[in-house]
C-alpha cells in the first residue's frame, strides 16, 4: 500500500513541475521582445498594396519593432487591420519560434475595371468592387455602362470565366452593357464588334465564338468583318 502511495505522490511532485516549468517558460517567453516584422505577399498579384503599408498596419505605427513585447500582441485585432485594407483579400498574422510578427497576406484579384456615372473601380474576382490603386493598374477587360442589382452576379461570373480562360483574357478587352442589358465585346487585335446578347448560354456563346476565331484566323478573314453575332446559340453570324 506504501508502494502505490510513493508512485502516487511523485506522479503529482512531477505533474506539478512540469505545470511550473511550462508556466515559468510561457511567462518569459511572453515577456520577450520581438526580433522583428515582416509581410509576405502570395499569389499572382501582389502590385496594390505595398509592404510599407501592411507592416504599418502590422506594428501598429510604432518606431521599432523590437520595442514590443509578444504579450503586449492581439494577433486577432491585428488581421482585422489588415483586412480592412480594400486592396486586400485575407491575412494571417502570426509569431515564429524565433521571435519575428510575420504577416502572410493575399490580395484581391480584378478582373474587370467599371466606367460609369459612379466613377471607375474594379470588380474584383469574389465580384465585390475595389478601388483602384495608386501603385498598379490592372490590365483587365473596361466595362462601359450600368451594372444593376439585376445582372451583377451574372455578370461577375461571365468575368470569372473570361479571366480563368487563357483565349478569352487574352482577347477580349472591352464590355459594354446597353440600356437593354445587352452586352457588346471588343477584341484586342480585330476592330470587329461582338454582339453578346444577354446574360445567358455564355459558355455555349463563347465555345462558338473560340471554334469562329480559330476557323477564321486560317482562313485570314477575321479582318474583314465588322460585327460577329453571338445571340443565337445555334450559330455565329458575321457581318462585313
Amino acid at each position: 500500500m506504501k508502494y502505490f502511495n510513493w508512485i502516487n505522490v511523485r506522479l503529482v511532485l512531477m505533474l506539478a513541475l512540469i505545470i511550473f516549468l511550462y508556466s515559468f517558460t510561457s511567462n518569459r517567453n511572453s515577456n520577450r521582445k520581438l526580433k522583428g516584422a515582416t509581410v509576405v505577399f502570395v499569389g499572382d498579384n501582389n502590385n496594390f498594396v505595398k509592404q510599407e503599408t501592411v507592416n504599418k498596419l502590422l506594428i501598429e505605427n510604432k518606431t521599432d519593432v523590437k520595442t514590443i513585447e509578444k504579450v503586449e500582441l492581439n494577433l486577432n485585432r491585428l488581421e482585422k487591420s489588415i483586412n480592412k485594407q480594400e486592396m486586400i483579400q485575407k491575412s494571417e498574422v502570426f509569431v515564429s519560434v524565433d521571435g519575428v510578427l510575420k504577416a502572410v497576406v493575399v490580395q484581391k484579384t480584378p478582373v474587370a475595371r467599371v466606367f460609369n456615372e459612379q466613377g471607375s473601380f474594379y470588380i474584383d474576382y469574389e465580384g465585390n468592387t475595389m478601388p483602384l490603386s495608386d501603385n498598379f493598374t490592372a490590365r483587365v477587360p473596361i466595362v462601359l455602362g450600368e451594372i444593376s442589382t439585376k445582372n451583377k452576379t451574372k455578370l461577375s461570373n461571365l468575368l470569372k470565366t473570361i479571366y480563368n480562360d487563357e483565349f478569352l483574357k487574352k482577347n477580349i478587352i472591352g464590355i459594354q452593357i446597353m440600356p437593354n442589358d445587352d452586352l457588346i465585346m471588343s477584341n484586342r487585335n480585330f476592330n470587329y464588334q461582338i454582339q453578346f446578347g444577354k446574360l445567358m448560354n455564355e459558355e455555349k456563346k463563347f465555345k462558338n465564338y473560340k471554334a469562329f476565331f480559330q476557323k477564321a484566323i486560317l482562313d485570314s478573314t477575321l479582318s474583314k468583318y465588322k460585327i460577329i453575332n453571338l445571340k443565337f446559340t445555334q450559330q455565329v453570324v458575321c457581318t462585313k
